[in-house]
């Protein structure tokens, strides 16, 4: 037996465990495990981390700063150049695109506006704010009455105090405030009262063209003019201006020459018209007095009556242009051939004379000329009741003009239509038409032949113009020529310009008051176009009663009051119209304008002169049948 206790594990103080130690499973070897470990046994530490100093946490900081900021830089210039490429390769480049003001937010209103031929501005709508009351939500109407007409005293304290004391749940205090009126109204503060956004219209070119554009009422709704005639179409397409025939700068010239007219003579009112001969555009038109289109409200009727297309009148000797044409278009009636101007006319108990007779048979160009009532009488007799009542048809003498204006006359024709009333027509009684019948039809009788409607709105240069020939080209360059004999020899020689080549017709009618006529009553006119070697233009003017002054030797007839008027007017229009002057004695002018009392339209031939008293200036009076002694 050995020394050694195998009761404990070896080298826990038992003999025998100095040094022996084997290897489990070998023979003589005993297995000793490890020791368990002790549950107060403290883990191994681990090495710990160098704390972070200042520096280190600054630079770190600095360096995600960095980073961003190279990001957003990045970024910009990124989007910087993103635009530009898209600006000069996708686009076009090029200069940037100019914008007009009829561009700028021209869907804001719901009226189109209405801008002359040259684009001028006639009128145009403005956004507005109105002033509404809703009583339920008003505590102290008088309060509330007494503020509001502190700040607009033209509103009455007792219609507002009723307004806001009222039952019901909306009524209209002020309609279309400024915007000082507005800003003193809100700063108020009054419970129940508010805005409603609305429009107004404004005229920027006021009463010169307010006969022409017209007026809306206060819903914006036009009553009067373009505004109503165009109603429909100025609310459809908002977006689109209205572009009308005048131009401003003729209506100007217009306007001023008649007012001027109308103070010289004190004359009750005029009416005046441009008219193009070839396309049938009314260029300008003016009726006085006018009115202001911004507050049309309130004012004499007279100032709202458009004499230029509602009004028709007796239009005296103008109406020999028509006559004589309807004489030259039958064939049977040459400028030479001679008429009795002598002996006075009788139909019943009426006799029919002249103004200033010359008491011997006359030429037709010189029944023209010296405005012959005889002279015309004799013509129609050859002509017939028929042809004339067919010819004036064919003029447009017996239904409106079919202008765009609502303020378009109807003839007062007679019916039935006798031969007493062929005889007064002829020189200008018994059938009534306005000055825009007047104008259309005569240009119609210059240009060629050709009958233009007349119409407000600018025709495009490629747009075909309606036209009707109703006389011959014959008759018309006859009439050319009769045009320029009256200004260059007959009563219309103040209206004669140097180098425009003038020609026209005087009219003097009297006025029909009840079943009478009145002598010191009269419309007095003259029609003038030019050049009339190429007939470009009419211009028109009639005078309604003008009184007869010491500078006029006691006349007011047609070629002393209405004449001088147009021959400034077309002094004025022509370099506007760029109308060129020219040499009215070359052969080229005298060849297509020249005409002699004889009747001949040879120039270079020489004939005596007929033997015949000297015109008076001013005998264009159409006188009505009558039993009184002649004038």
């Amino acid at each position: 037996m050995s020394g050694y206790d195998h009761g404990g594990p070896a080298g826990y103080g038992q003999p025998g465990g100095g040094t022996g130690g084997g290897v489990p499973g070998s023979p003589g070897s005993t297995y000793v495990p490890p020791p368990a470990p002790s549950p107060y046994q403290q883990p191994p530490q681990q090495p710990s981390a160098r704390p972070r100093t200042s520096l280190a946490v600054a630079l770190e900081q600095s360096r995600y700063r960095l980073l961003v900021t190279a990001a957003v830089v990045t970024t910009v210039f990124t989007a910087i150049s993103v635009k530009l490429a898209m600006a000069t390769l996708f686009a076009g480049g090029g200069e940037p695109r100019q914008h007009v003001a009829l561009e700028v937010d021209n869907t804001t209103t719901n009226r189109a506006d209405i801008v002359d031929r040259n684009g001028n501005l006639l009128a145009t709508s403005l956004v507005t704010q109105s002033l509404f009351a809703d009583p339920k939500l008003v505590s102290r109407p008088e309060e509330a009455a007494q503020k509001l007409v502190s700040v607009l005293p033209e509103l009455d304290y007792k219609d507002l105090v009723g307004k806001l004391s009222g039952d019901r749940r909306f009524v209209w205090l002020k309609r279309n405030l400024t915007p000082k009126q507005q800003a003193a109204v809100h700063r108020l503060g009054i419970p129940g009262v508010a805005f409603e956004r609305e429009e107004r219209r404004f005229y920027p070119a006021g009463p010169l063209t307010s006969h022409v554009v017209g007026f809306t009422g206060i819903d914006n709704n036009g009553l009067a003019g373009m505004e109503q005639g165009f109603n429909k179409r100025l609310t459809e397409d908002p977006g689109t201006p209205l572009q009308l025939s005048i131009d401003l700068r003729l209506q100007h010239v217009l306007k001023k020459e008649l007012t001027a007219t109308v103070q010289e003579f004190s004359a009750i009112g005029a009416a005046g018209i441009v008219f193009d001969v070839r396309s049938g555009e009314v260029l300008a038109m003016v009726s006085l007095p006018d009115f202001d289109p911004q507050d049309p409200t309130g004012l004499n009727p007279d100032t709202l009556f458009n004499r230029a297309t509602l009004g028709v009148y007796e239009m005296g000797s103008t109406f020999k242009i028509f006559n004589s044409a309807l004489a030259f278009d039958t064939g049977r009636i040459r400028p030479s051939d001679l008429f009795d101007a002598k002996n006075p006319i009788k139909i019943g108990r009426f006799t029919i004379n002249d103004y200033h007779s010359l008491h011997r048979a006359l030429t037709v160009a010189e029944v023209f000329q010296h405005s012959s009532n005889l002279g015309s009488v004799r013509m129609v007799q050859q002509v017939g009741v028929a042809a004339q009542k067919a010819f004036m048809t064919k003029m447009g003498f017996t239904k409106p003009t079919g202008l765009e204006l609502p303020e378009s006359g109807w003839p007062l024709v007679p019916n039935p239509w006798r031969e007493v009333n062929s005889y007064t027509i002829s020189f200008g009684h018994g059938l009534s038409v306005s000055p825009m019948h007047t104008v259309a039809a005569a240009a119609s009788v210059i240009n060629g032949g050709l009958f233009h409607k007349p119409t407000l709105l600018k025709r495009k240069s490629d747009a075909d113009i309606p036209t009707e020939q109703v006389v011959s080209r014959q008759t018309s360059d006859l009439m050319r020529r009769m045009f320029r004999f009256v200004v260059t020899e007959g009563t219309g020689k103040s209206a004669d310009v140097k180098g425009y080549v003038v020609g026209g017709k005087t009219g003097t009618a009297d006025k029909q008051k009840g079943r009478h006529y009145q002598k010191n009553s009269r419309m007095s006119s003259f029609l003038g176009a030019f050049p009339m070697n190429d007939p470009r233009y009419v211009v028109y003017v009639l005078v309604d009663e003008p009184k007869a002054t010491a500078k006029t030797y006691g006349y007011a007839t047609g070629g002393w009051v209405a004449a001088p008027a147009v021959g400034r007017i077309i002094k004025q229009v022509g370099p506007l119209l760029n109308v060129p002057t020219v040499d009215e004695s070359s052969p080229e002018i005298l060849n297509s304008t020249f005409l002699n009392a004889a009747g001949s339209t040879n120039w270079q031939q020489s004939l005596p002169p007929v033997s015949a008293p000297p015109p008076s200036k001013g005998s264009t009076v159409a006188s009505f049948p009558t039993q009184t002694k002649p004038r």
